[in-house]
């Protein structure tokens, strides 16, 4: 792991979270907790059969073990779980049987403050992950909605910052409207200033250069670079932009000289998943870059999705930055 993870590992364990690790039957959660336990940047709250973790996880204060079929707190998760969803018609029984799923246990658990944070998906799908945690915490105040982005880190490159950048939306938004992208860009400006603690300029991207071609799509980055101004002004944000115009000073210095973002953006918003998902996945193999997510964003408490091709030091760095975000939170 490079310089931003040590950066989120002394960010994490400067004021440290507990975060539920919600697949404690997979061995590489059990040995994310292990390693998560070793670095000392975070307390894990780990589920699964009690007795079966116990036989190969350390006896640590960094480490809580729960099992959602016998824990002392079920009835008090399942409680808050109707009392949160009854108005969307959930019983009393429907929410003790909920309640005994890792994943609705888990952001229960964050719900009700005995965590701050959740990491899953090495074995279920970001539909599964995510549906627990949009019923139960819902979005941020000011969030419209909940999208998704990747911490980006080149080697030897000049642009970004020190080659370091936040691509969004690249794994849940598949064809968000204007004002989708508009709420995306300025969430992740807030994840780059919460991860980075440096200023965020957020290109929205497009195949066009302030109208250099004129067609809908374009259109659609147009408006969603107003929408986001009128959302947080603040914020230094242009579009729409070309990828090369959005980091190369001298092609901004020809395309748009007077853009407050051109030639130096660091936080890339893409106009679709396909060219989101396909920029990072390209960026990462031709330019070996390390790729650090998806890390979801525009939730009221963090939760983050894994890969299910992820390893025990992905689950790790993820939840390094989970507790990061929920210092923030």
């Amino acid at each position: 792991m490079g310089a931003f993870m040590d950066k989120m590992f002394s960010l994490a364990a400067s004021d440290k979270k507990t975060i539920v690790l919600a697949e404690g039957s997979d061995p590489r959660t059990q040995d994310a907790a292990c390693k998560i336990a070793e670095r000392g940047f975070a307390n894990v709250i780990i589920l699964g059969n009690e007795d079966a973790l116990s036989s190969v996880l350390p006896t640590t204060d960094a480490i809580t073990i729960m099992d959602p079929a016998s824990s002392p707190i079920a009835d008090e998760l399942a409680d808050g779980l109707y009392q949160a969803r009854k108005h969307k018609g959930m019983t009393e029984e429907d929410a003790k049987g909920l309640i005994s799923d890792e994943l609705y246990f888990g952001v229960m658990l964050v719900k009700a403050g005995y965590a701050d944070g959740m990491v899953a998906g090495a074995c279920h799908s970001t539909a599964d992950v995510l549906r627990p945690s949009l019923q139960i915490l819902k979005t941020a105040p000011g969030a419209a909605l909940v999208s998704s982005f990747f911490v980006m880190v080149v080697p030897d490159c000049e642009y970004g910052q020190n080659g370091t950048f936040i691509f969004a939306d690249c794994g849940l938004n598949v064809n968000p409207d204007a004002e989708g992208l508009a709420n995306i860009a300025v969430s992740s400006a807030k994840s780059w200033e919460a991860l980075m603690e440096t200023t965020p300029y957020v290109a929205l991207l497009s195949h066009s250069s302030y109208g250099s071609a004129c067609n809908d799509d374009a259109d659609k980055v147009t408006q969603a670079v107003k929408m986001a101004k009128e959302l947080d002004g603040d914020v230094a944000l242009d579009g729409e932009l070309q990828v090369d115009a959005a980091l190369c000073p001298e092609v901004a210095s020809l395309k748009c000289p007077d853009s407050p973002v051109a030639g130096r953006a660091n936080v890339l918003i893409f106009p679709d998943l396909d060219a989101g998902n396909s920029g990072y996945k390209l960026v990462q193999r031709l330019a070996k870059a390390e790729a650090y997510g998806p890390i979801t964003q525009g939730l009221a408490m963090p939760v983050n999705d894994l890969s299910r091709g992820c390893s025990a030091d992905d689950i790790v760095g993820v939840t390094a930055i989970t507790c990061v975000q929920a210092q923030q939170a």
